[in-house]
């Protein structure tokens, strides 16, 4: 396959190495110093774009892929905001969009957990439930899209919460799932989901040892969508 890279820095850089060592081709490598070389690319040369940028950025790099038929792997979080009109390009378009807060298989499973526990804990008042995610200071979103998607997962699977909320975890309010979001070097990433009360606590946690998981998750996705069409994530390619 030939593979167009949208954003070079670290997670670009090990895509990059990643998809080299399974065999495919990297197309164009684009980063701020370049984005104007995708006036010029021959996208009849490219099989599919993985797209980890900046969130700034990511959504014109969707566009540019949807108007020239070109599968996009999304990976850059912090753009949500705006994933309405995203859908619209990509149905206006018969576009291929696939987009994941994370790409790690073990994310994914910890996902899973998260709402089988927020489903075990529906009824159990007496504890005050909560999000935290680590990441390292160069990571510019706070909250994480896996911890939103954590958050979501739980809310939908536990109705005493209704939203989450970016605040301290003892400022509890009612209805609201607070996150907390910590910058600490060089973590590439740690997920907690907490329920505390006075008898007991109860933990679930998800800490990566790099970044090479997530990496290759997109590679494997990479390879899996050329061939659909529509708004694509996790749950369609893991298929559990």
């Amino acid at each position: 396959m030939n593979i167009l890279i949208l954003g070079y820095g670290k997670m670009g850089k090990i895509i990059s190495r990643i998809a080299g060592d399974r065999g495919h081709q990297i197309a164009a490598r684009i980063n701020i110093d370049n984005v104007s070389d995708l006036e010029t690319l021959d996208t009849s040369q490219i099989d599919v774009a993985i797209e980890f940028s900046q969130p700034d950025a990511a959504v014109p790099n969707i566009k540019w892929c949807m108007e020239n038929g070109v599968p996009v792997v999304v990976g850059t979080t912090g753009w949500q905001e705006q994933k309405e009109k995203v859908a619209e390009w990509c149905q206006e378009k018969n576009g291929s969009l696939f987009y994941a807060s994370n790409f790690s298989i073990g994310v994914n499973i910890f996902f899973k957990v998260n709402e089988f526990l927020a489903r075990l804990m529906q009824d159990q008042n007496g504890y005050q439930a909560s999000v935290e995610e680590i990441h390292h200071t160069e990571k510019r979103d706070a909250p994480s899209g896996t911890a939103i998607s954590l958050a979501e997962g739980l809310i939908q699977n536990n109705n005493k919460y209704k939203d989450w909320k970016l605040q301290d975890a003892e400022a509890i309010e009612a209805g609201i799932l607070p996150i907390t979001s910590k910058r600490i070097d060089p973590a590439p990433g740690t997920h907690t989901v907490h329920y505390a009360s006075a008898i007991d606590d109860i933990t679930i946690q998800h800490t990566a040892h790099s970044r090479e998981g997530f990496a290759l998750g997109a590679v494997l996705v990479a390879e899996w969508l050329p061939d659909k069409k529509g708004i694509l994530t996790m749950k369609d390619f893991l298929d559990f």
